[in-house]
């Protein structure tokens, strides 16, 4: 089947949940009637928000309704893995809805191929970024007391189809992290782009990186751009 990016740039959370969700439920069902579908991995970026994960602590919100709405922010329980985090201007988000048992991986692999993709994009920039024990996502500096996670993962997988699924740090402004316990570590911090290398990192620049990273770890075609 076919694999194509698709570039939502910014789009409130809750359309594009609804969105995913539809797709989603498309190709589960495309499969089940064994008809055809098309994957997709969209990419996109969304005004302030935080979601909180299937498995994620109502206390590791530190604002009230009020304070949300003060900072310009919503919440919203969503059905992926994972606790808490923060989605906002200036961050990548990645969201494949794919057909695992067509690219022959499990959710584990799947997962490890999300991190491997960042973790390129993060050299291309100079930046070393790796894995941390029982921590899922991308960090800096991840065995040491300054451990920071420059992009968060959580996924959802049913009938070997995914949805949900990376958010880098690009321009992030980081102090909306300060209102939450990230993904639920209260002794962690977290970084962007921006931050490690000083200076704006163009999104579009980041994001074709990303999809380069993608096609080769997928095993998808090369992207033709036109002039």
């Amino acid at each position: 089947m076919k694999t194509v990016f698709v570039d939502w740039n910014l789009i409130p959370y809750a359309e594009a949940w609804q969105r995913q969700t539809e797709w989603f439920d498309g190709v589960v069902r495309a499969k089940a009637q064994d008809e055809t579908y098309e994957n997709r991995i969209i990419m996109c970026e969304h005004p302030h928000v935080y979601t909180l994960g299937r498995s994620g602590k109502e206390n590791n919100m530190l604002l009230s309704d009020e304070q949300l709405k003060a900072i310009d922010a919503t919440l919203y329980h969503i059905d992926r893995g994972g606790d808490i985090t923060y989605h906002g201007p200036g961050q990548l988000v990645c969201y494949p809805i794919l057909n695992l048992e067509e690219f022959e991986l499990g959710l584990k692999e799947y997962v490890h191929l999300l991190e491997e993709a960042v973790i390129r994009v993060c050299a291309s920039y100079g930046i070393e970024a790796g894995r941390l024990e029982k921590a899922t996502g991308v960090w800096l500096e991840g065995d040491t007391p300054r451990a920071r996670k420059i992009c968060a993962i959580g996924v959802r997988s049913s009938h070997y189809v995914t949805m949900h699924g990376l958010a880098l740090n690009v321009n992030t402004d980081l102090r909306y992290f300060s209102y939450i316990h990230p993904c639920g570590f209260i002794d962690k911090g977290v970084t962007s782009l921006r931050q490690e290398l000083k200076h704006d990192v163009p999104m579009d620049e980041v994001k074709q990186r990303l999809e380069e990273e993608l096609r080769k770890l997928f095993r998808l075609p090369v992207a033709k751009y036109g002039a």
